[in-house]
């Protein structure tokens, strides 16, 4: 159990049964009245985030969130199928449905980690900044500059970015997977 003063960023809590990560976390007093701590809570399984305020007398249950590395090895048809990386035999899959918008910059056979609530898969621990090589850029036209001197083009991963002109075909490029961006070459 936590009291109110000890759900700060990072730490994980249960309320009505669902996981909660703490996103931020400030406490104060109102005037002369007891001290409250004002939280933002991303729920785990919805990803909506709300606001929670913990009076000094309340205690919420610290959530068991199970983290573990995994290995992602495959799409097909809609399932996304990984297996333990120390033994590839045991493999599991996971509909699409499950799988976070920033997972298309994750490419095969890369180790990400899992958090799981009731043996159940909830979030992916996936990097903030990824390196993949350009699979396809169309050419830079010179003078073409009208368009703030950017092209699309298409990674590793099949996932597109946006980026300057001068990025080729076979360059290896860091994107920001929280925003889709291109962050630089590497």
């Amino acid at each position: 159990m936590l009291s109110y003063n000890e759900i700060t960023p990072k730490k994980f809590v249960e309320l009505n049964d669902e996981p909660y990560e703490v996103i931020s976390s400030h406490v104060f007093r109102k005037q002369q009245r007891k001290p409250v701590n004002q939280t933002k809570l991303k729920n785990l399984k919805t990803g909506k985030v709300t606001e929670r305020s913990f009076a000094g007398s309340e205690k919420v249950e610290e959530a068991n969130i199970d983290s573990r590395e995994i290995k992602y090895l495959y799409n097909n048809r809609g399932e996304y199928w990984f297996s333990n990386p120390d033994n590839p035999k045991e493999r599991f899959s996971l509909d699409q449905e499950k799988i976070p918008e920033r997972f298309k910059f994750i490419k095969e056979n890369d180790i990400i980690t899992s958090l799981s609530f009731n043996n159940e898969i909830i979030e992916f621990k996936i990097p903030i900044k990824v390196s993949l090589k350009v699979k396809e850029a169309p050419p830079a036209v010179k003078g073409n500059t009208s368009s703030g001197a950017n092209k699309i083009v298409t990674l590793e991963t099949a996932a597109t970015v946006t980026t300057p002109i001068f990025i080729k075909e076979g360059d290896i490029i860091e994107v920001n997977t929280e925003t889709g961006e291109y962050t630089g070459r590497v």
